[in-house]
């Protein structure tokens, strides 16, 4: 039986101090009908030279050079070059586990389900912890699924792009791409949009996935009161399309509503919660009448 074929698409940008590392862990997958997408992301460092090197020895890399126009950007060049029968996102400064392709790829085989979310390591100081929301192997619905996201919507599990796989037919027949509007929490973002298209999403109780987590990283920079305004507001309103279109606002109202003073596990953005607490009405009919 001949194994689908997965794009693995790493935005690289300045990176070369971990970009070795990243690459050799996509290389050396169990699983390897793989075909690695290196976008990098207008890098003045030596990361670009590192890809190129890195093609010249194994032909399932590709490499895409382009200016710097952000992560959003450089995700969708990959994307659209693209050709597996599912995605999976990797970023340079992570890497992944020895199994990471073969489990993500399993699991959807055998479920049929259009999305899978695994939990993940995260990695300070060398030091790893694992982190996860959905605990064990299951296979629920979508509504089922957003009813446990409801819970905890800013929890890294739902909102990065790295611990799941995608299908790319729904991607494409969709249209969906990365948000070039936001510089960071882009991700949610996305994956709020598969979402709405998705029936039935998988999880797996193993992590996959090591996160790095870095001290005065480029989110940590953009963390200011116009950015967190921006950003919040229009994850809200794609959060809360999802629940109309499915007809289920109106019930959970309060609970969807909590999402805008909900804040990221991993970062912690609730520098602003009573601000948008006593505004968040008011913030969004400014945003759709602008």
């Amino acid at each position: 039986m001949t194994l689908p074929l997965v794009s693995i698409i790493v935005p690289v940008y300045n990176s070369e101090e971990t970009l070795a590392r990243c690459i050799n862990s996509i290389l050396d997958q169990q699983y390897r009908n793989i075909e690695v997408i290196l976008v990098n992301d207008g890098s003045t460092d030596n990361s670009l030279n590192i890809c190129r090197e890195f093609a010249e020895t194994d032909s399932r890399i590709i490499v895409i050079d382009k200016e710097n126009t952000g992560v959003s950007d450089t995700r969708n060049r990959g994307i659209a070059q693209a050709t597996g029968k599912y995605l999976h996102f990797v970023d340079s400064d992570d890497w992944i586990a020895e199994n990471a392709v073969k489990v993500l790829v399993d699991r959807m085989q055998e479920t049929g389900c259009d999305l899978v979310i695994s939990g993940f390591y995260r990695v300070i100081n060398g030091k790893k912890s694992e982190k996860s929301h959905i605990t064990g192997n299951r296979v629920m619905s979508k509504k089922e699924f957003i009813t446990h996201m409801m819970k905890a919507p800013a929890n890294f599990y739902y909102g990065v792009m790295w611990n799941k796989l995608y299908r790319t037919d729904i991607i494409r027949t969709h249209g969906i791409t990365c948000c070039n509007e936001l510089e960071w929490c882009e991700d949610f973002l996305f994956n709020l949009d598969y979402i709405r298209y998705a029936q039935t999403i998988a999880t797996i109780n193993t992590p996959t996935y090591y996160y790095v987590k870095t001290k005065g990283s480029l989110v940590e920079k953009q963390c200011t009161l116009k950015n967190i305004i921006n950003m919040k507001i229009r994850l809200f309103e794609s959060y809360k399309d999802l629940f109309e279109s499915m007809e289920i606002y109106e019930e959970n109202r309060a609970q969807v509503n909590k999402f805008l003073v909900s804040y990221a596990k991993d970062g912690g953005l609730n520098y602003f919660d009573t601000y948008f607490l006593e505004n968040w009405k008011n913030l969004i009919k400014k945003r759709k009448s602008s």
